[in-house]
């Protein structure tokens, strides 16, 4: 990810609200003074806010300019925050031990605010049974959760049987 700015002879604005490496405001000026004011500097005249009316010109060193850029782009960056989704397959007969143990593992990634899919798993004859017993099946492993969560998305009957997806409240 580059930053493309214009410096000095780049800028094609006719006015620039100049501001100095340290903050003072040099007020509105021609592109050709605030030029000729950065160079008297031994500094560059770099367009920082080309949207603005009229824009926003800074006399700076251009290094130390794009340096400040990179580090907040590393520091935004940083702060982004992932999120997966996991995802937890149970079948009718999974014993209690194993839902509790896959619970624990659900409670984890949810505290981690990760999204989490829970199928349930049906295959053969289980997937023409009863909805509500099927629904009471997946709400087994919803109770042992132990963090607070909600529904992302409800319960959807696929091919391979019945999906919930949560996530973090």
């Amino acid at each position: 990810m580059s930053i493309r700015v214009k410096i000095n002879h780049q800028i094609k604005a006719p006015e620039l609200r100049v501001i100095t490496a340290e903050g003072e405001n040099l007020g509105v000026i021609t592109t050709a003074v605030a030029i000729a004011e950065a160079q008297k500097r031994g500094l560059d005249l770099i367009e920082i806010s080309p949207t603005a009316v009229p824009p926003i010109g800074k006399i700076m060193d251009y290094g130390k300019y794009l340096y400040d850029e990179k580090k907040k782009q590393k520091v935004a960056k940083a702060k982004t925050v992932t999120s997966e989704l996991k995802i937890v397959q149970v079948k009718i007969g999974t014993g209690e031990h194993d839902l509790e143990l896959k619970a624990k593992n659900v409670s984890g990634w949810i505290a981690d605010g990760n999204r989490v899919k829970i199928d349930l798993y049906l295959i053969g004859r289980s997937k023409y049974m009863d909805m509500n017993f099927l629904k009471e099946r997946l709400d087994r492993i919803m109770k042992l959760i132990t963090v607070e969560y909600k529904i992302a998305q409800d319960v959807v009957k696929g091919p391979k049987g019945l999906s919930i997806i949560i996530e973090k409240k």
